[in-house]
């Protein structure tokens, strides 16, 4: 049987669009023989992923995505492999989940001076678990009202940096969330390196400090890397001996770049980041 893995993707835990159980049916019926779920910051949907996984005959690997701040940049790392149940990563979740209300009320704020009233009560309508109120509720909010045609317009149009909904934040820092992982037994892996505004010398320092704060791999091949940065990131993982990892960010239909199941494989040299894992 030829492997599929998809490590990367988010359920209507955090902010996908589709069930822990939907997303696991969803995978496997596109071939995806092991999946990890990663929500963001949150680990209520595994339980439910992990059994329909069972239920379905496909692998599947516990996950989070944490956000971190790292000179001013937000970044997001991947544990793999994670204790759900592991008492300090709970604990550094629950603290980075703390402050994402008061972020959601200044970005209804600043909509609000935009001319979009609302907005608040609105995103919250898009946010199955409210402790995970987020940019991308906001986006679908403003989608389902007209202001903008899809999701990725929002995010250029309203809530990056220098637009009327962006509000700076400070997440965990890196060492923390590495930590974190690597306290639950987990693997700590940078997710989609190519969206994140650093120059070459830049990434380096970071995957440096990473590694040096015992992260392990990074995502080469990713929903939103083209292929010249497929090349990049390969290139990356072999001078700085990191494992490679694989994963579409599925949030959902028509939202997401890349389907699940869908992305071509890592180069042949690279180590993957389940190298040493049994079928999970």
């Amino acid at each position: 049987m030829i492997e599929n893995f998809d490590l990367h993707c988010h359920s209507t835990s955090s902010d996908g669009l589709l069930a822990p159980s939907e997303l696991v049916r969803r995978a496997a019926a596109r071939g995806v023989t092991t999946l990890a779920l990663t929500d963001h910051d949150e680990l209520s949907g595994l339980d439910e992923a992990r059994d329909t996984a069972r239920e379905v005959g496909i692998g599947f690997v516990d996950g989070v995505e944490i956000s971190v701040t790292w000179n001013g940049v937000t970044i997001h790392i991947v544990g793999l492999g994670i204790d759900p149940e592991s008492e300090i990563l709970v604990r550094g979740l629950e603290a980075v989940r703390d402050t994402r209300t008061a972020r959601a009320e200044r970005i209804a704020e600043g909509l609000a001076a935009a001319g979009i009233p609302g907005s608040l009560e609105g995103a919250y309508t898009f946010a199955e678990n409210p402790r995970l109120i987020g940019r991308t509720h906001f986006a679908r909010f403003l989608v389902e009202r007209g202001h903008v045609r899809d999701v990725k317009t929002v995010f250029q149009r309203y809530l990056v940096s220098g637009k009327p909904g962006y509000v700076p934040q400070k997440w965990a820092s890196l060492g923390e969330a590495v930590g974190w992982i690597t306290a639950s037994g987990g693997r700590a892996i940078v997710a989609h390196p190519g969206r994140y505004k650093l120059s070459r010398a830049e990434m380096r320092r970071f995957l440096a400090e990473f590694k040096s704060a015992g992260g392990e791999g990074v995502e080469v091949v990713t929903g939103s890397h083209t292929r010249p940065q497929y090349l990049e990131f390969a290139f990356l993982a072999r001078e700085l001996d990191l494992l490679a990892s694989r994963g579409s960010d599925f949030h959902g239909p028509q939202e997401s770049a890349v389907e699940l199941g869908s992305l071509p494989p890592l180069p042949a040299d690279l180590t993957p980041v389940w190298h040493d894992w049994d079928r999970a």
